[in-house]
Parts: structure tokens; sequence; C-alpha cells
């Protein structure tokens, strides 16, 4: 949510006008994220998200455009792209694709509680089931493939003991990829990316209300536990030091369960797939920390947070047996 590409009021104004959203009242840059450059407008109509795609192509965004439309279609609370009268959801603008959707109500919870992690995993369960008949497909972008090739990259800018960690861990997710417990995982639409800070709650009528998540623009074809374990590894952490919390993984795992049930396999992989999402985002953080590009309100992502995730998901395994009797003992 970096502005990587300026915008005038004037462009934006005409931009909107152009897709019937209503004449534009304000224009403001989005700080946060490090992806897209991002702009809150407002029309006398609604509030908006404005996004111009940076490193993403055009013939790569249909797939997450659409796949929030065929969400929003099916009852999940998510951002609904707008459409020109032809039908299209991707535009362009300043030479960038670009997209409009409307603006979530609500914040986010950055100390999330047992409910706000309750809340998440059952709306997640509904996602993935909702995507099932979803018909275009595409691979997570940031997969292991994606792993097997950055990691040489940001090797030489680390200590002796990150590179051994990052490199024992690359080697074992290779060898988990290749086994028949990891082909067998059920598969479709993930978000890939839903962390609490995308992700709103309402909280007008007292208790807070999930009201919707978004910034889709990592999600893939990938195994549904994938998302499961990302989720686990922001939402139910002690974020300084990256230990789970129990009571917040029971909740958000019973929850997610009680909408669509796991697989053997998936009982089996939980704790390699916590690796694999600390793992993920431990090698985006470090290429977004020494290889950044320029934006007029960047701010990368430390990335000894997610160092620590995975060496407590090394040294400490999560498997769904502890949550189990976490959970029998709780009731």
């Amino acid at each position: 949510m970096a502005v990587y590409t300026e915008v005038s009021f004037d462009e934006a104004s005409t931009f909107l006008t152009s897709l019937k959203l209503g004449n534009l009242q304000s224009l403001e840059g989005c700080a946060g994220g490090i992806e897209n450059t991002n702009y809150f407008v407002t029309t006398d109509q609604a509030p908006y998200v404005l996004t111009l795609f940076e490193r993403l192509s055009a013939e790569q965004l249909p797939f997450y455009l659409r796949l929030m439309k065929h969400l929003a279609f099916h009852g999940i609370p998510v951002p609904d792209p707008a459409a020109n009268r032809d039908g299209d959801v991707l535009h362009s603008l300043n030479g960038k694709p670009a997209a409009v959707v409307n603006r979530l109500r609500g914040k986010s919870e950055l100390a999330p509680g047992v409910e706000h992690c309750r809340q998440v995993g059952a709306m997640l369960a509904r996602m993935h089931l909702a995507g099932r008949d979803f018909s275009m497909q595409q691979p997570n972008l940031r997969g292991l493939a994606w792993w097997n090739e950055t990691v040489p990259v940001v090797l030489p800018h680390l200590e002796a003991a990150q590179a051994q960690l990052l490199q024992a861990e690359l080697a074992y997710q290779n060898h988990v990829a290749e086994g028949s417990a990891y082909t067998g995982l059920p598969r479709g639409a993930i978000h890939a990316d839903l962390f609490r800070d995308n992700v709103m709650f309402d909280s007008s009528s007292g208790a807070p209300v999930l009201s919707g998540f978004f910034d889709f623009y990592f999600a893939g074809t990938d195994a549904w536990l994938f998302d499961l374990a990302v989720c686990l590894n922001d939402w139910c952490i002690d974020l300084p030091t990256g230990v789970a919390d129990l009571e917040r993984s029971a909740a958000f795992v019973q929850a997610y369960t009680h909408v669509r049930p796991l697989s053997a396999q998936e009982r089996e992989l939980l704790p390699a797939l916590l690796r694999a999402g600390a793992l993920r985002f431990w090698i985006s953080r470090l290429w977004d920390w020494y290889l950044p590009r320029e934006a007029s309100m960047l701010k990368p992502h430390d990335p000894t947070h997610f160092e620590r995730v995975l060496r407590q998901r090394v040294a400490q395994p999560l498997t769904l047996a502890q949550l189990e009797q976490h959970m029998a003992v709780a009731a």
C-alpha cells in the first residue's frame, strides 16, 4: 500500500467518473504494505479503494479480481471490483493496471482476542468452500518455486546462523512437497496473506463483527492448509517472541474445522505447513528489506520477526492433537 505511482486529483476524478462511481470528493494515499499503489477515494456515492498494480501483470490480475467477484457473489465479505460498461473489472490508469473496489466497514484488529480468531477461522473455512467452483486457476506466485529462486538472492546478506537455518528449512520444505501426504492435500483458491491488517471488524454495535477480508493480490491455487497455517502464524502468536498462543490457536482451528473438517493428510502436515508459512514470509521480508524499491510511503517489514516464528515452529511443533487436548481441557 505504498505509493509508487502518483495520481492527481483530476486524474482520479476522471477515472472514477468513467466507471460511473460518482464525483470525487477526497483522495488520500495509503501507508502500509509494499506491493501496490493504493489510494482511499471518496465520491458522492461511496468510499472506495483505488489500486494501481506495480508488480502483477495484466495477465495475472484477472484471477485475483474475478476471485473477489466470485466470493462476493457467494456471500463472503470481500471487496467487490467495479466493472465498466463492458463488464471488465481490470482497468488502466497512468500506464498501470488498475482496479477500484468498495471500501469495507470497520477497522483492523491488531491485538486480536479469542473471539476475533474464532470469527476469522470460521470465515476462512467458508471462503475456501465458496471458492471450490471458481473456474480460474493460478499458482501461488509466492510458493515453493519462488522460495527456491529467491533464497540464493538473499543468502549473501545473512549471518552464518541465519543462512544455515534458511537453507535447512528450504531443503525440508522441498522434501515435504515431494511426499504423497502433501500431494494429497485438499486444494483450491487461497488468500495466502490473511494477516491481522487484511481483515476488518465492525464494532459499531458493541461486540466485534467480522466485516471483511481484503488484499487478495497474493491469492493463488494452493493447499487450503497453507492458508490456515499463515493465519495461525499471525493471528495466534505472541508477536514479540513468535510463541504460539494455544487458546487463540485452538479457537481458530475449532471454528475452521466446524465448517470444514481437516483431512488425515492435513492433520499430519499441520506442523510442516506452519513452518512453511513462516519460511515464506521470512524470505519475502528479507527480499523486501535488502532489495527494496523506491516509494514515497514505503515501510518494509522487519524480517527477523518471521525468523523468530520459524525457529519457534521448528523447536516447538504445534500439532492438531495438542490443540484438541487444549479444547478438551478448556471445555
